[in-house]
């Protein structure tokens, strides 16, 4: 279940948001949010737990993804341009495919299942 305080602080918009991710060493966790349809372009969601989140329509334009769980996550069109995916895992996320991919920045970096290869090579993972 994500933290009611986590969701609820993406509302407060991205500057708020990033603000509060410098000021705490803290991994938000929005796994299995409904985070359906909202914006969230430009907000920092480095290695945030986002496994199971219903991700439907949802932008994250230019959003840090880095090192972000996404795990299972349900991307039906959702908008990925310029997000860094770097070492974001990928494995088994729903309805996400090569265009989605191809317009982010670092997706060859990214941990994904074989059918998210999109021509390049899939990063071996680190123990």
């Amino acid at each position: 279940m994500p933290n009611n305080d986590h969701v609820a602080m993406l509302g407060r918009g991205a500057a708020a948001w990033n603000e509060w991710r410098a000021k705490h060493d803290e991994t938000p966790d929005l796994s299995r949010a409904g985070l359906r349809g909202l914006d969230l372009s430009g907000f920092d969601l480095s290695r945030a737990d986002i496994r199971g989140a219903d991700l439907r329509a949802t932008q994250f334009c230019d959003a840090d993804l880095s090192g972000a769980h996404l795990e299972g996550a349900n991307f039906f069109k959702a908008a990925l341009d310029g997000a860094d995916l770097a070492g974001a895992y990928l494995d088994g996320a729903q309805f996400l495919n090569c265009a989605q991919l191809v317009v982010t920045r670092n997706w060859q970096l990214a941990y994904r299942d074989e059918t998210l290869a999109c021509g390049a090579a899939i990063p071996d993972r680190v123990s």
